[in-house]
């Protein structure tokens, strides 16, 4: 245990080292005057690694200085140039299925990766060049929606980025009143749930000690949060946003608390579409609060319903918003009934939560009055139970049989529903 202890010290110090290191960026060389088009190609042929940082140092510098057009020109480029050859691919695979060796399956593997994987690689050999390279993926996912065959070259970056950025690589960071400011300044900008309107705003959601907020960095982006979910310790569960974050409220000694309440989690890289952090940050936060206060025994989240009003919309369903009443069950009706067409449901957060093995435990009416949350739900809001000793178990069962675990309570505000059409699982 002792050996196993000093070698996670070490491995916790390399990290820490690591982490607090800033990069800085080479010198201006001077304008990129070559095409990047033929950067590319040259990169991917270097043999020599000091060349090879010298391309890629121009190619990022290159790009960052195009405009809109010059960015999806050269995406469209690496798209179709650096493609695989499908027909190169099926000789590899008819002789490795021949004759399987090592050497078959290696010459499989390198036919069916496309160049532009390698060149993305090789560009992130730069120092502080992943961070650039998820802007680059930013401005992929923007300029694509539109050009349908940049869809596998997007497939590429996340390839990469789900190796480069899981779990195992992420460092968990407290965030509170004392953190750097250029954090701080980018908690207040990637806020995406209740938005932060000032410093002043920011330090009741930090300072008081019934407050806490958590973050992902990752080692080679050590001043940029990847996510961050605020957490209220409360007695009992909130049923409202507008109390939680009340402005004149009472802070709860941090020792007489016994739910923590994840209100808020946002992403933070529009680079890092689609790759998942929050089932780990919400399950990392939750387990680290449990061993830090012995009293903390509900784990909950007070949850926006973003998709509700346009569901209720294209179901020609608005008027089921007269009442508060009306509100809870139609909301309650909607998690457990409206699905996509693949069968899983049709709200993303519930879908994010559920996936996590959390099960829906309460639906409260007026919870978000602020104009957004009008306009998302009526104001309508949810909370996810996250029981520590159920979540592997609810998270099974929603991935094999796609069922949604909910309390009596909100089964029974369901079936009030005046949508309720006797279809409850």
């Amino acid at each position: 245990m002792r050996a196993g202890g000093q070698f996670l010290s070490f491995l916790a110090d390399l990290l820490s080292t690591v982490f607090e290191r800033r990069y800085r960026q080479p010198s201006n060389r001077g304008a990129v005057t070559r095409p990047l088009e033929e950067l590319a190609s040259a990169l991917i042929g270097s043999t020599g690694e000091t060349s090879g940082l010298v391309l890629a140092q121009d190619i990022l510098s290159g790009f960052e200085e195009m405009d809109d057009a010059g960015k999806l020109a050269f995406f469209k480029h690496i798209a179709t140039e650096m493609n695989i050859d499908p027909d190169a691919v099926r000789r590899a695979l008819d002789a490795y299925e021949k004759a399987p060796s090592k050497q078959s399956y290696h010459s499989f593997m390198a036919e069916s990766e496309p160049g532009r994987q390698e060149l993305v690689r090789r560009l992130n050999r730069v120092q502080g060049a992943t961070g650039r390279l998820v802007r680059m993926r930013a401005d992929l996912l923007r300029l694509a929606r539109e050009t349908p065959a940049l869809a596998a070259l997007d497939l590429d970056f996340k390839h990469l980025f789900a190796s480069w950025f899981n779990r195992g690589f992420l460092v968990l960071r407290p965030i509170n009143w004392e953190s750097p400011a250029h954090i701080l300044e980018k908690i207040i900008a990637y806020e995406a749930v209740h938005a932060i309107d000032s410093w002043e705003d920011l330090r009741r959601r930090l300072e008081p000690e019934d407050r806490r907020c958590f973050a992902f960095f990752h080692p080679a982006m050590p001043d940029e949060p990847l996510i961050f979910v605020e957490v209220a310790l409360t007695k009992g569960t909130p049923s409202s946003v507008q109390a939680l974050l009340a402005q004149d409220r009472e802070a709860t000694r941090a020792e007489e608390a016994d739910t923590a309440v994840f209100y808020s989690i946002s992403n933070c890289q529009a680079g890092l579409a689609s790759i998942s952090f929050g089932n780990s940050l919400i399950k990392q936060v939750a387990s680290d609060l449990a061993a830090e206060n012995a009293g903390l025994t509900i784990f909950v989240t007070l949850s926006p319903i973003p998709e509700l009003k346009n569901w209720l919309d294209q179901e020609a369903q608005a008027q089921n918003f007269e009442t508060s009443s009306k509100a809870a069950g139609t909301a309650a009706y909607y998690l457990l009934h409206a699905k996509t067409k693949n069968g899983l449901p049709f709200d993303p957060v519930a879908r994010f939560h559920l996936g996590n093995g959390a099960m829906i435990h309460a639906v409260h009416a007026d919870a978000d009055i602020s104009a957004n949350g009008r306009e998302q739900s009526g104001g309508t809001m949810v909370n996810y139970l996250y029981d520590l000793n159920k979540v592997a178990q609810n998270h099974e069962q929603f991935a094999t049989t796609q069922k949604i675990t909910a309390t009596a309570n909100v089964m029974a505000l369901a079936r009030a529903s005046s949508l309720f059409r006797g279809d409850e699982r």
